[in-house]
C-alpha cells in the first residue's frame, strides 16, 4: 500500500499496528519518531495520564510566533490548564451555544440556498466550511467578508504546523505572523471597543484579579478560530461522504426519521474522527504504556481515528451504524483537555444534517469516488473536495 492509499484508507494500516499492540513506534512525515497509540482503552489512559504533559518540550526556545499560539489550554498542564479553561469557560457557555441555534438554521438555509442556484458545487466550499466558519466569525465578532482569507491561513497552518506545535518553514512562518498581527488587532479593537461577542468576553474574563495575558488572549483566539471551525467542517464533509458513498440506505433512513441524527453525528464522529491524531504529549518520567517502555522526553501521540475503530472496544466497528445504541468515541478526546467547543461542534453538525435532508433530498456524488481525496495534514481527517449534485 503506497502514501496515497494509506491517506485514502488508513484503517487497514491501523488495525494491522493494533493487531502488533495498542502502542507502538512511529515516524511522522516530518521524520520526528514518536509513540502512537491505537488501541481504544490505552488511548483513554494515555489521555488521562499525569506523566504525559502537553506543555511543549522546548517552549522556552519559542519564537515570539510561537509564543502567540501556544500559551492556549491544549498546550498547558494543571495548575495552567485549570486556571486558562476557567477563565475560557466562563466566557464559552452552553447558554452562549442554544442561543446561537437560530442564527446556525439562518446560516445553513441561506448556504443551501446558494447551493440550489447550482447544479454542481463543492459541499466543503460551498457548505461544510462557510457554516462553521460563520459561526466562529460571528461568535468572536469577526467579519464575515473575511472568511476566504481566513480559510487561507487555517489551511496552511493546519497542514504544516508540528505535533510539539513549534513553526518550521518561512511560508508557515510567514502566514503565522500574518494571522498574529491581524489577531492582534481584533483584539485591541475589542479592548477599546468591547461587544457582545465571545472576544470580547475574553479580553474582559477574570478570575478574582486573574486575567488572560497578551499571549494567552491571542493563543486563545488562534485556538478558537482554527479548531472552531476544522473539527465541523470535518464532521459535516466526512459525514456526508459516508452516507453517499457508503450505504444510500442510510441517507434514505435519516430522511425518513431524524429523531436519529443525535446518534448519527456520534457515528460519524466515530467512523471516520475529524480530527486523526491529538497533538504531541512529552513523557515527564519513564513508564511503561501498552507494553511500551516510554522514556522521559518520548513524544506520545493518540490516534483518535485508531482507537474509534478498535474491535476490543467496539461491535462492528469498520460497519457505519447511524442507530449505534452506545459510543463513547474519543473523537473529542477524553479527560481534563476534552473539547470545550463540543456542545457547540455537536449543534452545528445537527443543523448542518437536518437542513441537507430537508434542503437537497436528492443530493448525490458529482464523481467517481476514486477522484476524491484528502488533505495531507498530520492532524486531521479531512476530505479536499466533495462535489456532489444538488437535483
Amino acid at each position: 500500500m503506497n502514501d496515497s492509499d494509506i491517506l485514502t484508507n488508513p484503517h487497514p494500516v491501523y488495525a494491522a499496528w493494533r493487531a502488533e499492540g495498542p502502542v507502538r513506534r512511529v515516524q511522522l512525515p516530518s521524520g520526528e519518531e514518536v509513540w502512537m497509540v491505537t488501541g481504544y482503552h490505552v488511548a483513554r489512559a494515555a489521555l488521562t495520564d499525569g506523566r504525559l504533559s502537553k506543555a511543549p518540550r522546548d517552549q522556552d526556545s519559542y519564537s515570539d510566533a510561537g509564543n502567540a499560539i501556544n500559551r492556549h489550554m491544549l498546550s498547558a498542564d494543571p495548575p495552567d490548564h485549570t486556571r486558562l479553561r476557567r477563565l475560557v469557560a466562563a466566557a464559552f457557555t452552553t447558554r452562549r451555544v442554544e442561543e446561537l441555534r437560530p442564527r446556525i438554521e439562518g446560516i445553513a438555509d441561506a448556504l443551501l440556498d446558494e447551493m440550489r442556484g447550482s447544479d454542481r458545487v463543492d459541499l466543503i466550499s460551498a457548505y461544510a466550511f462557510p457554516l462553521p466558519v460563520q459561526v466562529i466569525c460571528l461568535l468572536l465578532g469577526i467579519p464575515p467578508a473575511e472568511r476566504d482569507t481566513f480559510r487561507a491561513w487555517s489551511g496552511t497552518i493546519a497542514a504544516g504546523i508540528d505535533p510539539t506545535g513549534e513553526i518550521t518553514g518561512e511560508d508557515l512562518r510567514t502566514t503565522v505572523e500574518e494571522f498574529i498581527a491581524y489577531l492582534r488587532g481584533l483584539i485591541a479593537h475589542r479592548h477599546a471597543h468591547p461587544g457582545d461577542d465571545l472576544l470580547s468576553a475574553l479580553v474582559s474574563a477574570r478570575d478574582d484579579e486573574d486575567r488572560l495575558s497578551a499571549d494567552e488572549l491571542t493563543s486563545m483566539a488562534f485556538l478558537l478560530l482554527a479548531a472552531g471551525h476544522e473539527t465541523t467542517m470535518n464532521l459535516i464533509g466526512n459525514g456526508v461522504y459516508l452516507l453517499l458513498l457508503r450505504d444510500r440506505r442510510q441517507w434514505e433512513r435519516l430522511r425518513a426519521d431524524r429523531a436519529l441524527l443525535p446518534a448519527a453525528i456520534e457515528e460519524f464522529l466515530r467512523y471516520e474522527s475529524p480530527v486523526e491524531l491529538s497533538t504531541g504529549r512529552v513523557a515527564t518520567e519513564d513508564f511503561t504504556l501498552g507494553g511500551q517502555r516510554i522514556r522521559a522526553g518520548d513524544i506520545v501521540m493518540v490516534n483518535l481515528l485508531a482507537a474509534n475503530r478498535d474491535p476490543a472496544h467496539f461491535e462492528s466497528p469498520d460497519e457505519l451504524i447511524v442507530e449505534r445504541p452506545r459510543n463513547p468515541h474519543v473523537a473529542f478526546g477524553h479527560g481534563i483537555h476534552h473539547c470545550l467547543g463540543a456542545p457547540l461542534a455537536r449543534v452545528e453538525g445537527l443543523v448542518a444534517f437536518d437542513k441537507l435532508l430537508t434542503g437537497v433530498p436528492g443530493l448525490t456524488l458529482a464523481v467517481d469516488p476514486g477522484e476524491l481525496s484528502w488533505r495531507p495534514t498530520t492532524l486531521m481527517r479531512s476530505l479536499r473536495s466533495l462535489p456532489v449534485r444538488t437535483t
